[in-house]
């Protein structure tokens, strides 16, 4: 990619020199010059630009954190980007194509990523256990990585370590609804020990990483609607739209929004879901300029 814009640097140096001398001597091999190296320099526009889209792919957080032992192949071509590869978890299927789709310049994803071996059965045990992971796995304030999840006939039984009591029951919280899942028993031991819980609000995670990572999490929980929910981050601040079913339901996505890495406030624009004939598009509601 260095060589490129290298080229790139050169050929704009190139072409400010010889408009310079277009205007002092207009002669004709001048004239040749400048359109040759203009329309060099258009050519070599075209890969820089898809290099930087999967340049800002790899150095994003999702794919630096969770992607990273992942065989991820990413084409773009004029904005449209196909997903090619191997993936070790189902959710990072869609987790690549989130964080993919809304990076700048990107106007559609074609993901073609398969999941090694055979993904578990929809509703399954093994189901539910990757979707509890999953709704653990993005907020701060618990610790997916210290959380032992296990699933048998719908029951969610929690083991491991807690930082607190408050960590503990949040983490019954957030797992309970998770869809599918029948009951909880949290089994989790409080450490005893005083224990700083990381915070990564006041680290840089790129926009699109925070977008998937809220994305994700709305999928996850029953109490949510992903569909309905229209989600853009800027520079951390994360605006929600769309329509909720009821307050309960518009003040659990700013709860669960909050508590996602990176995120440092949240705006929520959602308004309550009408009935009746009188009730407008959910598409249509409040959009997010």
């Amino acid at each position: 990619m260095k060589s490129i814009q290298s080229i790139y640097i050169n050929l704009a140096n190139r072409i400010s020199a010889l408009t310079m001398s277009f205007s002092a001597r207009k002669t004709q091999k001048t004239t040749s010059d400048l359109l040759m190296a203009a329309l060099a320099l258009l050519a070599f526009s075209v890969p820089v630009h898809a290099a930087s889209i999967e340049s800002s792919a790899r150095r994003s957080h999702v794919f630096k954190t969770y992607l990273q032992g992942d065989d991820i192949k990413i084409q773009s071509r004029d904005g449209a980007v196909t997903l090619t590869g191997i993936v070790s978890e189902n959710f990072h299927k869609s987790l690549a194509q989130e964080t993919v789709a809304d990076l700048p310049g990107v106007t559609s994803v074609d993901n073609r990523l398969e999941v090694k071996g055979a993904p578990p059965t929809a509703n399954s045990d093994a189901w539910l256990r990757d979707k509890v992971k999953v709704a653990l796995l993005f907020h701060r304030s618990v610790s997916a990585a210290a959380t032992e999840v296990e699933v048998k006939d719908g029951i969610l039984t929690l083991r491991g370590v807690a930082a607190s009591q408050s960590q503990k029951e949040l983490t019954t919280e957030y797992a309970r609804d998770v869809e599918g899942i029948k009951d909880v028993k949290n089994e989790m031991t409080v450490s005893t020990t005083s224990q700083k819980t990381t915070r990564t609000v006041g680290e840089k995670i790129d926009d699109a990483s925070i977008s998937a990572q809220v994305r994700m999490t709305l999928l996850n929980h029953r109490s949510t609607s992903v569909l309905n929910t229209k989600v853009k981050t800027k520079r951390g601040v994360v605006t929600v739209g769309g329509t909720a079913r009821n307050t309960a339901e518009m003040d659990l996505v700013t709860k669960l929004i909050n508590d996602i890495n990176g995120v440092k406030s949240v705006r929520n624009k959602m308004t309550i879901e009408q009935s009746g004939p009188g009730s407008r598009d959910p598409a249509a509601v409040n959009p997010i300029p």
